[in-house]
């Protein structure tokens, strides 16, 4: 773990990094519809790569440890992470197609995403140095949008080592006791919170439900529900926001929940106003200006 008395909280990221290719419609296409959309744009992305970007514009020191494909993609990816002055050394490259996700963003802001795992899929074991990096952090902060075997593997390695252990279950799936077990702050949407069950999250000390437009709930260790409002945006894309909000608060931990949660609050939204995930992500500076018009319920 590192010295807490260090400037700058250090987080390592073990997770996902895509290529988003969006699309912009008036609405969601319902099944089987097709509709006209107005805009189409690429843009980097990924659970783990925007997190990674958010902590690192929340004052953290970040390690990124992921993997890219041999394609056009990939070079574009990892100069997004060294342009956010996140630690891309640990970043591979693998034979293959790079991560993607299809992204649809309508008119009110809404969204609905395919994600293709391409490289993220290899990320299958960590070697020694990757290990060393979680060991060597404050915090941990995983998405499951890589293989669950190696998130556990991460998890574990942290928790001996006295690293912080955050999870951003998503894609929402069953978590095994195991991973359960070591988890020291989870961070989760609605849904997410209500598919996952009450008798699972029982088990995590801290809990965060992201609440969109309402801001955040958080959980403490002893039971105490504490509820953070957010500022009032004009939001013209929520995608990548709860990963903007995960990457912040991880970043802002080290002052306490309730002002973790309170900053994480601000940044993700700030970031709804701004197309893109992990390039919505704002600035330590924009973050306090939003604080500046909010106050806890």
């Amino acid at each position: 773990m590192a010295d807490l008395d260090t400037a700058r909280p250090r987080i390592t990221i073990v997770g996902s990094i895509n290529m988003d290719l969006v699309a912009r419609t008036p609405t969601l296409p319902a099944p089987g519809e097709t509709v006209l959309g107005s805009a189409f744009r690429t843009s980097p992305g990924g659970k783990g790569a925007n997190q990674a970007v958010a902590a690192a514009r929340a004052g953290a020191e970040v390690v990124f440890v992921g993997a890219v494909g041999s394609d056009t993609f990939a070079l574009e990816l990892r100069e997004t992470l060294v342009g956010a002055e996140v630690d891309a050394s640990l970043l591979r490259e693998v034979e293959g197609a790079s991560g993607v996700a299809v992204i649809t963003v309508d008119d009110a802001a809404e969204n609905s995403i395919v994600v293709v795992g391409g490289a993220n899929e290899t990320l299958t074991e960590l070697t020694a140095e990757e290990l060393a990096a979680v060991a060597e952090a404050d915090v941990l902060l995983c998405q499951l949008e890589t293989p669950v075997a190696t998130v556990v593997a991460a998890a574990r390695h942290a928790r001996a080592n006295g690293t912080l252990v955050f999870l951003n279950p998503s894609p929402v799936q069953p978590l095994s006791d195991d991973l359960l077990g070591l988890v020291d702050v989870a961070i989760v949407n609605r849904d997410e919170e209500n598919a996952l069950g009450v008798d699972a999250l029982a088990r995590i000390p801290h809990v965060v439900t992201t609440l969109g437009a309402d801001g955040a709930r958080h959980r403490s260790a002893d039971g105490v529900v504490t509820a953070h409002p957010s500022p009032a945006v004009e939001a013209v894309d929520t995608t990548g926001a709860g990963d903007v909000f995960a990457g912040t608060l991880a970043a802002a931990w080290r002052d306490g929940p309730a002002a973790a949660v309170r900053r994480a609050c601000a940044a993700g939204a700030v970031a709804t106003t701004r197309d893109g995930a992990g390039s919505s992500a704002p600035t330590v500076t924009e973050v306090d200006r939003a604080l500046a018009g909010t106050r806890d319920a």
